[in-house]
């Protein structure tokens, strides 16, 4: 019967074959550890091992499966798209995508750096540096944020009030915790340039102060203005009407693809060949 120590050391040497370009270390701790070692804490390791690889199986499956859904959404016939998607700027885009694939939390976010990356290699509307934050958004924000951006794109001059109720959100009282976390989500969004309250412009584009009401003294509200205020209407900023374009507007795809097989085992060096970011 093969020893544990014996079933970690051919685990080990296929593993690290898989990981190599991203933990290069893990086989010198191994070779380094393997005199130390108990047959207990050789299995345990064995364990953690497998289960870090399944890891990165998943991760480089996902980062692959996007990758085919960006390529089948873009005219590859397209001289400019060619062109653009085998620039070093673009690649430049690609890589921050995939740099924190890990902290992408949700199908949701995955699906709006597809988006991203697809309209950043079918059109040109803003420069790459705005792009490249609006993938920094997608690890800053929350799902609940992207909401908010969306009702309030579908409607501008919606307020906070409104947006809840849209939003399907259970009535909070003031002093609640849901309330505080709304407050904070929309100082996120308003503080990050993404959305603002309404405001008139001149001819000129710029912005026109309010004109402030007097109010006789005494006669004011004894209250703060409520997290679900119905008065102030909110707007999204161009930035943040750059972002909806970006990263919540899907391209319809030009051809059909097979999707990856979750049982499919994942050659990580063909992968790199064929430039999934590992």
């Amino acid at each position: 019967m093969e020893s544990s120590g014996g079933k970690l050391g051919k685990f080990g040497r296929a593993g690290l074959n898989v990981a190599s370009g991203a933990i290069p270390f893990v086989g010198g701790l191994l070779s380094a550890a393997a005199g130390y070692w108990s047959e207990a804490e050789q299995e345990h390791a064995n364990n953690m091992l497998r289960q870090w690889i399944q890891m990165l199986e998943d991760e480089l499956r996902e980062k692959g499966k996007t990758i085919a859904e960006v390529m089948a959404r873009l005219n590859m016939k397209d001289e400019e798209v060619s062109s653009r998607i085998e620039s070093e700027e673009y690649q430049s885009i690609l890589k921050k995508a995939f740099r924190n694939w890990s902290s992408i939390d949700s199908e949701s976010k995955r699906e709006k750096i597809r988006n991203i990356l697809a309209n950043a290699a079918a059109t040109r509307l803003t420069s790459d540096d705005v792009v490249k934050l609006f993938i920094d958004w997608i690890d800053l924000y929350s799902d609940f944020h992207f909401e908010v951006i969306g009702e309030i794109y579908r409607k501008p001059g919606v307020t906070r009030g409104a947006i809840w109720r849209n939003l399907n959100k259970p009535a909070a009282r003031e002093d609640s915790a849901e309330a505080d976390l709304y407050k904070l989500l929309v100082r996120d969004l308003s503080m990050g340039g993404v959305i603002r309250q309404h405001r008139e412009t001149d001819y000129y584009g710029n912005f026109v102060k309010k004109q402030t009401k007097s109010v006789p003294k005494g006669s004011g509200s004894r209250t703060m203005v409520s997290a679900f205020d119905n008065e102030e209407g909110y707007e999204l900023t161009d930035l943040g009407k750059q972002f909806v374009h970006y990263a919540m507007t899907e391209l319809t795809p030009r051809i059909a693809f097979s999707e990856f097989k979750s049982d499919e085992p994942i050659d990580t060096a063909a992968a790199t060949q064929a430039g999934v970011p590992a």
